[in-house]
């Protein structure tokens, strides 16, 4: 089942539901707060990309791709490339694709993945007259405006669930080990890998951490499960 990418999810069910609380929550004050900002008449009030926002910033809030400055430079940016795509291009299906394939450049080169923005600057070019009449307005209301509400509630909404830190830069450091690789040895694998990784260094140290201290148990525990008649 691995190909198929079927993921390893050990994450409690109070966790999961407090995820799916906030997607709900970060939602209706999104709407209620924008109305009120931008006014019920502004079409489009809410930029449909943002409820794939809400999936990061809710259920992997600690990831790097759900933190403010890839959700917020994310949506702007791409946006922008999107309608300057539009306006630039004349095939639609050509300036979609450059819309989509320039924003994950960018993304790439100024640190600021963030899937749903491609979606931001799919819509800015596909949205119909009405996204489209709106220029580099579209950038500003409703996009810059609903990234801002979408952060600003992950940031109120995470604040009591102790185990839940948004953004990350809130959580205390962890105290570096002598058995913890340096943060050099962490960027030479990574550029090894080549690959972009959803994680946080401070993460992905404290992972290697718990792994060292439990691994004696869990390989015991293994190993009887692997022994056990069927």
């Amino acid at each position: 089942m691995r190909w198929l990418g079927l993921e390893l999810d050990e994450v409690s069910f109070k966790e999961k539901a407090v995820s799916g609380i906030g997607g709900v929550v970060s939602i209706v004050l999104l709407i209620e707060i924008t109305t009120h900002l931008v006014g019920a008449d502004h079409a489009p009030l809410i930029v449909a990309s943002m409820g794939a926002s809400a999936v990061l910033l809710f259920a992997v809030p600690h990831g790097q791709l759900s933190q403010p400055w890839p959700v917020v430079a994310g949506h702007v940016t791409c946006a922008a490339i999107g309608v300057a795509s539009a306006r630039l291009i004349e095939s639609p299906a050509v300036a979609a694709g450059c819309a989509v394939g320039i924003s994950i450049l960018a993304m790439h080169q100024f640190k600021f993945i963030h899937p749903p923005a491609g979606a931001t600057a799919l819509t800015a070019v596909i949205g119909g007259p009405t996204v489209t009449s709106m220029g580099y307005g579209f950038v500003w209301r409703p996009v810059l405006i609903n990234a801002i509400v979408m952060v600003t509630v992950a940031v109120a909404f995470n604040a009591p669930f102790r185990w839940r830190r948004y953004p990350t830069a809130l959580a205390h450091s962890h105290q570096q080990s002598a058995a913890d690789p340096s943060h050099a040895a962490v960027v030479a694998a990574l550029r090894r890998f080549d690959s972009f990784i959803d994680i946080s260094e401070d993460d992905l140290l404290e992972l290697c951490r718990l792994v060292q201290v439990h691994s004696p148990t869990l390989e015991g525990a293994s190993d009887g499960i692997a022994s056990r008649p069927d």
